[in-house]
């Protein structure tokens, strides 16, 4: 592409969604950092601005579907188009919590945001991305969302981030030929607020610096690179 790509990434003001954008800034993309917190993510963004390159701060909750109207309807003013989404923004309410101990509205409440914020981010962006026959998605999931990896702590984390995985399966097989590659990652055990105190301890948890490697990977694969698929990192893993 001889243009500037325009990447758009949810939950940017902190975390692995902040090097994410960084990243894709040193890159020279265009990027759209969105968050909840307006306050957070304009000064996200206006670091980002002075460190790496051309980041602009939108607000936005995923969980508002005019607000995510609203914001594809400026991203496409200003620039034309959106090249690449990457859906990091999430939320992680059952830590370490025992699944029969677990409130039932918890499971409504993540899939709200998870699950259903990533699809109408995906529903919104996809037929602008169509019409310009381009398009890279990168859905943040992780390695509890696999059958064989569950135990019984976390469950609607793992709700959401599986029903993440068939959301990506089903969009990369429904846009397979309009040159639009959506896949799944596993940025690893990070240290973040999410990743908890003691990621923030250990010497095996990563910085977001090496999490967000595998999602920016991915939102910049050529056109023949892969589709409907899982990884852990830059390494392709079975779901």
């Amino acid at each position: 592409m001889n243009q500037q790509r325009i990447a758009v990434v949810t939950g940017g003001n902190r975390g692995i969604g902040f090097e994410i954008c960084r990243q894709l800034a040193q890159q020279d993309f265009q990027v759209v950092l969105t968050a909840r917190n307006v306050a957070r993510g304009q000064a996200a963004a206006d670091q980002l601005c002075q460190d790496s390159g051309k980041v602009q701060f939108q607000p936005l909750d995923i969980t508002d579907v005019q607000q995510i109207q609203d914001l594809v309807r400026r991203v496409t003013e200003q620039f034309g188009r959106i090249d690449v989404l990457v859906n990091n923004a999430g939320i992680y309410l059952d830590q370490h919590q025992a699944a029969l101990t677990i409130a039932p509205e918890l499971i409504t409440q993540a899939v709200n945001t998870d699950v259903c914020g990533t699809f109408a981010l995906c529903q919104a962006v996809i037929p602008l991305m169509q019409a310009n026959r381009y398009g890279r998605i990168v859905n943040l999931s992780s390695r509890t969302s696999r059958l064989d990896q569950m135990n019984n702590l976390g469950l609607t984390y793992k709700i959401s981030k599986a029903a993440i995985n068939v959301i990506t399966v089903v969009l990369a097989q429904e846009v397979k030929d309009d040159n639009i590659l959506i896949n799944a990652v596993n940025p690893g055990w990070i240290k973040t607020d999410m990743g908890g105190e003691a990621a923030q301890q250990s010497p095996t948890a990563q910085a977001p610096d090496q999490g967000a490697a595998g999602p920016v990977w991915l939102a910049t694969l050529p056109d023949d690179g892969p589709s409907g698929c899982f990884f852990n990192g830059c390494s392709r893993q079975p779901w």
